[in-house]
């Protein structure tokens, strides 16, 4: 393989859903698995679309208990293209699949400079005789309502006819998930089909509850020579058309399909059949919506290609791949969130967790405009969040762990424990440390951008109204002298109360508190900056009291951060939990990643032990440099030194399970900084966690866009020590012989393919021609400007 292709040689049940979601073509509007066209979804496969934001509520009876669950909604399938040989007197054979007709030479080849997915095949027919299949598709980045498929059939020695049946398929049903079989799953409603002209089908359709109309419809022509006949045929569900086409050696027979899909939350359109039945009758054939298609995404690739060497760099370009397919410049039309799921599948329900804290900063210095886009997603929904902290009895704020549709909490009252069959309470709504991440990500997009005006005006909005949900909730302790935050679960999530409590969460989680810290900080900075006539009518706007402000300043000192054993706790009482004989489960169990799931299955709890999903306290590493988490411990009266961190992070490796895909990541961003020799380890864990499915099946319910970014940001921002601060772009390298090597371009403030590159020692930052302003570099040994149109190399001093 290419270091801009993957492969899959062979035809693998077991393992077509993982393939199908690491094929997934999108272009930030909607996507498509990379099922097999001529498949409905079953056992084995599963094709779907989903366009992002299209959710849908379904009421489902679970442990005896009515809850209501908001969902991804699966589109028609519009892939469904299937085929037969006909015999010489006429008769039809039977469809081919590949489960029933085993294929030979079947390779998959998802190309990811061209952005396309090519499947090549034989197959033998009894009566006929060897039959190449060819397949190429694409879901069109140039234009955001557009896919296609072609399809080339060759054959060797015989002369026949092939059928084909090209179908836009409404009968379908979210079904990804296993676990989620026994709840509702039918989100389409009023499906009806139809005909337009002797090529295309059409269907519409819309959402049961949320009441989003869907336009579908398909262009099906064959190439080369006319067909034998030609019939369309609209059902309830279904619309068909079916071409029989002439074949013989040296004379292929090709079939070109080519779709067109708006929904009714599309702007600049009527209603929806009407436009995707004029979009795709303008479409052109699919030589030129390719020639498009590959020159949109040449512009994609020239704003924000990595470069790094080898195998990792093979596996950085295809989480780049699905970044930009599920958040691309297109994402900028819409009112979405970041999926933590992508648009690849079904887990999580499609919903919006804090995953863009993972994935906005790279955004941010390649694709501003998306993060900001992704910024007004949170914007729109802070009167929701206003609502849900007033209902709380807190001012301010208070963002749901999970967010769909509207902003309301999207969190499923209880979970299902595959191990155990049981339903258990799900408690991870109180994680309200996500509104720390969405203030977090509002700084860094600014710092990055240089867009004061958002700064002052929407992002402002949110950071005061978060900054007043911390400082209301907060708790002053008169026999500590300090403020706590109490009953939240972290960033663990393991941990959701302490053991045999009435009550779920956890009190003091450092994680929870430093950043809350850190929040009323940057609120005040803020405050501070504005000037006075936008701090008057920001005040007035959000109904803030300046008397308000002295209460922030002494909690933004005060909060209570807990330490044991000369550790910062991961929340108050860690240290007193009992330990877990780790050796133990790891003998008994092939992966103790989900060590919650075994225990609850043991009738035990992970809530009694020192065991963690994932980062937490680390999670402080990677939002903070050495130098920021000291000045954050230091305000807030706590000694924070190199030595405290180090012991910090070792007592907590040998307690986390690392039962999410984020885990690796944060811990190699960490030890990179502290451990370089085991960061690797941990860096290959996050390179490696969808592409080999490292959570055990869970990449085939879509691929985890946090994860992936992430590691795209580890080589930019970790390994590089890059931040986006005062005005300046600050630089601190770290040694990691493994990824000794790498370059990449940024867009800094007005700077468009700033390159930063580091190779035998040496850093490198070129900055382009233009008439902006020269940028400073500091790095922790001195500063440089660089002007434009020309590069600065600096030797860096040998550790």
């Amino acid at each position: 393989m290419s270091e801009w292709t993957w492969e899959y040689d062979g035809y693998d049940p077991a393992a077509e859903r993982l393939r199908e979601s690491l094929c997934t073509l999108g272009n930030g509007y909607f996507a498509t698995r990379g099922a097999v066209p001529e498949c409905r979804a079953g056992l084995v496969h599963y094709p779907a679309t989903y366009a992002a934001g299209v959710y849908n509520r379904l009421e489902s009876t679970v442990a005896g208990h009515q809850v209501v669950n908001e969902d991804l909604v699966n589109l028609p399938n519009w892939l469904l293209l299937r085929f037969r040989i006909r015999s010489a007197d006429g008769s039809a054979g039977p469809w081919f699949t590949p489960d029933v007709r085993q294929p030979f030479d079947h390779r998959h080849t998802l190309d990811l400079r061209r952005a396309t997915l090519t499947r090549t095949f034989w197959f033998r027919d009894g009566e006929a005789g060897v039959v190449k299949v060819e397949q190429v598709r694409l879901v069109h980045m140039a234009d955001p309502h557009l896919a296609a498929l072609r399809t080339v059939f060759t054959t060797e020695g015989w002369s026949g006819e092939i059928e084909v049946e090209s179908v836009l398929d409404g009968d379908v049903t979210n079904s990804n998930v296993h676990r989620y079989r026994s709840l509702s799953r039918n989100h389409l409603a009023h499906v009806r089909t139809g005909t337009a002209g002797d090529d295309t089908t059409w269907l519409q359709c819309r959402t049961s509850a949320s009441h989003v109309g869907v336009g579908m419809a398909a262009r099906t022509v064959a190439m080369g020579q006319p067909p034998t006949s030609s019939d369309l045929r609209p059902s309830r569900r279904r619309a068909a058309h079916r071409l029989v086409i002439p074949i013989a050696p040296r004379r292929a027979a090709a079939v070109e399909k080519t779709v067109a899909l708006h929904t009714s939350r599309d702007v600049a359109i009527s209603d929806p059949l009407g436009a995707a039945l004029d979009r795709v009758s303008a479409a052109p054939g699919f030589s030129a919506l390719l020639d498009s298609h590959v020159a949109a995404w040449a512009r994609l690739w020239r704003r924000a290609d990595v470069q790094v060497p080898g195998e990792a760099g093979r596996v950085l370009r295809l989480h780049l791949f699905h970044v930009l397919q599920t958040l691309s410049p297109h994402t900028t039309e819409l009112d979405v969130g970041v999926p933590a799921r992508g648009l690849h599948g079904e887990a999580y329900r499609g919903h919006v967790f804090w995953d863009e804290l993972f994935v906005l900063p790279y955004l941010n210095l390649h694709f501003p405009e998306v993060s900001r886009a992704l910024l007004n997603y949170r914007h729109r929904r802070l009167p929701q969040a206003c609502r849900a902290a007033h209902a709380a009895g807190r001012a301010g704020a208070m963002y749901p762990w999970q967010s769909g549709s509207d902003g309301r909490e999207e969190t499923q009252q209880l979970h299902l424990n595959p191990r155990s069959g049981r339903w258990l309470p799900d408690n991870s709504r109180l994680q309200h440390h996500v509104g720390s991440a969405i203030a977090y990500n509002v700084w860094q997009y600014c710092e990055a951008s240089g867009d004061t005006e958002y700064l002052h005006t929407k992002g402002a909005e949110m950071l005061l109204q978060i900054a007043r949900f911390w400082a209301d909730t907060a708790e002053f302790a008169a026999d500590l002298g300090r403020y706590r935050i109490r009953g939240v679960v972290g960033p663990d999530e393991y941990h959701d109360s302490y053991p045999d409590a009435a009550r779920p969460g956890l009190d003091d989680n450092a994680y929870t508190n430093v950043t809350a810290a850190w929040v009323l900080t940057r609120a005040l900075d803020l405050v501070r900056r504005l000037p006075v006539w936008r701090r008057q009518e920001l005040f007035e706007r959000i109904e803030l009291d300046s008397g308000e402000l002295p209460k922030w300043e002494e909690i933004s000192r005060r909060l209570l951060v807990p330490f044991h054993r000369g550790v910062i706790s991961q929340f108050d009482g860690y240290g007193d939990l009992a330990e877990l004989d780790w050796d133990s489960y790891r003998a008994r169990y092939d992966s103790i990643r989900r060590l919650d799931r075994i225990l609850e299955a043991e009738g035990d709890t992970v809530n009694r032990y020192q065991a963690s999903k994932q980062a937490d306290v680390l999670m402080l590493g990677y939002l903070f440099s050495p130098a920021e988490l000291r000045d954050l411990f230091h305000r807030l009266g706590y000694d924070m030194d190199d030595e405290i961190w180090r012991r910090t992070v070792d007592y907590y490796l040998k307690r986390t399970s690392h039962g999410s895909t984020l885990s690796g990541l944060v811990h190699a961003w960490v030890l990179a900084r502290v451990r370089q020799a085991e960061a690797w380890a941990y860096c290959q864990e996050s390179l490696k966690a969808d592409v080999a499915d490292l959570q055990g099946g869970t990449t085939g319910e879509g691929i985890h866009l946090g994860a992936m970014a992430g590691t795209l940001d580890l080589v930019q921002r970790g390994l590089t020590g890059l931040e986006t601060r005062e005005d300046a772009l600050r630089l601190d390298p770290v040694p990691l012989p493994a990824l000794s090597a790498y370059g990449f371009s940024l867009r800094y403030r007005g700077h468009w393919g700033v390159s930063v590159g580091l190779q035998s020692g040496q850093l490198r930052i070129g900055v382009p021609d233009s008439e902006e302003s020269p940028i400073r570099v500091i790095l922790p040994d001195r500063a440089v400007t660089v002007v434009p149109g020309e590069t600065c190399t600096l030797l860096l001093p040998e550790n």
